[in-house]
């Protein structure tokens, strides 16, 4: 969700230079009343039909224009990253991470303002060969370093460093890469009916022993988070890492309203209330791991710091699911990014990640419609990266369509097929924290309970609900449904979770759908793999499917056939004792999976898709398949639009409706 004032999200690829000027010692945040979290220009460009109109949907201070001449440039003076797929293992002393190692162990955003000289300390993520040791922390002290967080989980650490400190520690052979610790943000009543899980309910699963992390912005004793009937809390554990505030409280609003679509059990609108605003996994244990602030604005060390514990805690809380419903822009191949890093471990580990994609489906700034604009960590092929459908206020399926907002793949750098499935995402209603900044600076979207009549207001009772759109509510509806599949069948694997979702997936869309928001604005998108995925979730599908695999199952990467302007989907190649889940066989087949018709010839594009499907003279189409675009504010950012989502049609006027 967006707010009036947070952190650009990261999907702002036009403000990647000047926000770099931007980091330094003091975390300086750029004001924004971003309606979707996406651009931060004054005049952002938006997908329409029949033609591009330019709209103000997001105002940021500071924002600046930059010449498209200027961005093909710093394209081309870009750190180069070769595509490689199955990042992650480190068995046999095998990492297929080194093959893409740059010839200089910066991140190009950092590079810049190491030569630009910036002055003071950098927050930075100092990436190492071997687990740091206590020389590493002294070689950094007497270079002028602060030692932020210790990073084990994947061989790193955090630390304040001047420019010439964070130099001579890259000279050393036992550091592997260096980037800015960067900022991240965040981005029911139809919800449960629409992903099947009210049919979950009636096999007597409800999430029952396993534990749930939510990380985020912490989360308000809601008494729909205790256990039914009682005021004992399912909130078995919370801490925080957001710097210089102990509180595990949610100042902002959103991960109170994560962890209820997720797991709140919906006693408090048993009666008075239009519906019952149950989670998907109402008696689940929730793990509550806070890292936005009250601005609903992190940083990568304390998103990283927060999944290490989980892995620590995984055994004594049965920490079976990590949800995230928080990203960055991308600046790097995931084989480098620390997010992407700390994610692939918790999977290892046995915790099934699932993962917001993003919030910028109405992103047109580089010409691409929506199309790469997957933020991190949700480009990582391990996790579950979850795109937003809009229920279009009915319990039916068959009407429903996706959010115009949803981010479309390929990911940009590494071109992995994302998102991996879509759930409910637009105008969800949940938990509701009294004076929490979202509850504060969006009242009406509150939800009050009623009287007799059906006056639903202030006067008959205080809003124990509110309503919030975006992928950050589809997120939790598939950590939810993890938790069922699991509490179901304790043994099985992440990726046979994750497998299981996307094959059992409803795969039914029409073609082509089309929304619009409040302004009037129509969005127009098209039924392939970058904005599906495999479809569309069916928790009852998922835990009556029994198909096994010993593989893993990663996202597979994108690849494009310029002669025949089509795209096909390579599995690539393992370390040895490593096998792919699917694409080989009939149980885990491609069209089996992703369904038949979710590839796209360039001949039968329409709306804007032809930058994924059609030729090289389309513009926007080297933004989507260039191997060195990069993107985003360095910001980590809830995701969640500030507004109600995408409004239904008046069958009158004609007109959106959104109340």
């Amino acid at each position: 969700m967006n707010p009036k004032r947070y952190e650009t999200q990261s999907s702002d690829r036009t403000q990647a230079n000047s926000s770099l000027t931007q980091l330094h010692t003091h975390d300086v945040a750029v004001e924004c009343s971003a309606v979707w979290g996406a651009r931060n220009s004054q005049g952002m460009a938006v997908q329409t039909h029949p033609e591009e109109v330019t709209r103000p949907v997001s105002r940021c201070v500071g924002a600046r224009t930059i010449n498209p001449v200027l961005i093909k440039v710093i394209a081309l003076v870009m750190l180069f990253v070769v595509p490689a797929f199955g990042g992650g293992y480190r068995n046999q002393g095998f990492d297929s991470r080194e093959a893409h190692i740059p010839a200089s162990k910066l991140s190009s955003d950092l590079q810049k303002l190491v030569n630009a000289g910036t002055p003071g300390k950098l927050h930075v993520i100092v990436q190492y060969r071997v687990t740091p040791q206590q020389r590493h922390y002294d070689e950094a002290a007497r270079q002028g370093g602060k030692l932020r967080h210790r990073l084990n989980v994947i061989q790193s650490a955090a630390f304040d460093l001047p420019v010439s400190g964070i130099l001579q520690l890259a000279k050393d052979p036992e550091v592997r890469y260096i980037t800015l610790d960067r900022h991240v943000q965040m981005s029911l009543d139809y919800v449960a009916k629409a992903a099947q899980a009210d049919i979950a309910w009636t096999y007597g699963y409800d999430g029952t022993g396993v534990g749930i992390a939510i990380i985020d912005s912490g989360i308000y004793p809601h008494p729909d988070l205790n256990q039914a009937g009682s005021s004992a809390p399912r909130v078995v554990y919370s801490e925080s890492f957001v710097s210089g505030d102990p509180s595990t409280l949610d100042a902002y609003g959103h991960g109170t309203h994560v962890a209820g679509i997720a797991a709140g059990n919906g006693q408090s609108s048993v009666t008075g209330y239009r519906g019952e605003y149950k989670g998907i996994a109402p008696n689940a244990n929730i793990i509550n791991l806070r890292v936005l602030d009250a601005n609903g604005s992190g940083s990568d060390s304390a998103v990283i710091a927060a999944i290490q514990r989980a892995i620590q805690l995984k055994n004594q809380y049965n920490i079976q699911v990590i949800n995230l419903s928080l990203g960055r822009g991308i600046w790097e191949s995931y084989t480098l990014d620390p997010l992407c890093q700390a994610v692939e471990q918790a999977w290892q580990s046995g915790i099934v990640v699932v993962v917001a994609a993003g919030n910028s489906g109405r992103d047109n700034s580089l010409g691409t419609h929506g199309y790469a604009t997957i933020a991190a960590p949700g480009n990582d092929p391990y996790v579950i990266t979850v795109g937003a459908m809009n229920m279009n206020n009915t319990y039916l399926r068959n009407d429903d369509t996706i959010a115009s907002y949803s981010s479309r793949g390929p990911s940009l750098i590494d071109h992995i097929a994302k998102p991996d499935l879509v759930a409910p995402g637009n105008r969800v209603v949940s938990l509701l924290n009294p004076g929490a900044t979202l509850e504060n600076e969006y009242p009406s979207l509150q939800i009050y309970p009623c009287n007799a009549y059906m006056q639903c207001n202030s006067t008959v009772g205080p809003a124990q609900y509110f309503r919030l759109s975006g992928t950050s509510m589809a997120t939790p509806v598939v950590a939810g449904a993890a938790a069922l599949m699991l509490q179901a069948n304790p043994t099985l694997t992440p990726d046979l979770v994750k497998a299981r979702l996307m094959k059992s997936a409803y795969k039914g869309f029409a073609a082509y759908s089309s929304s619009w928001d409040a302004w009037g604005n129509q969005y127009n998108s098209q039924a392939d793999l970058f904005t599906y995925g495999a479809g569309y979730l069916d928790i009852a599908a998922a835990l009556q499917n029994t198909d096994m695999g010993t593989g893993v199952a990663l996202s597979p990467t994108a690849v494009y056939n310029p002669s025949t302007r089509t795209v096909s989907l390579s599995y690539g190649s393992l370390p040895v004792g490593n096998s792919v889940l699917w694409g080989t066989s009939v149980i885990w087949g491609t069209s089996v999976v992703w369904g038949s018709n979710v590839f796209v010839s360039g001949s039968s594009v329409l709306w804007g898709s032809s930058v994924v499907w059609g030729s090289s003279t389309t513009s926007g189409f080297s933004v989507v398949w260039g191997t060195s675009v990069i993107w985003g504010s360095s910001t980590n950012q809830a995701f969640s639009p500030g507004d109600d989502g995408d409004c239904p049609l008046d069958p009158t006027t004609g007109l959106p409706v959104c109340n």
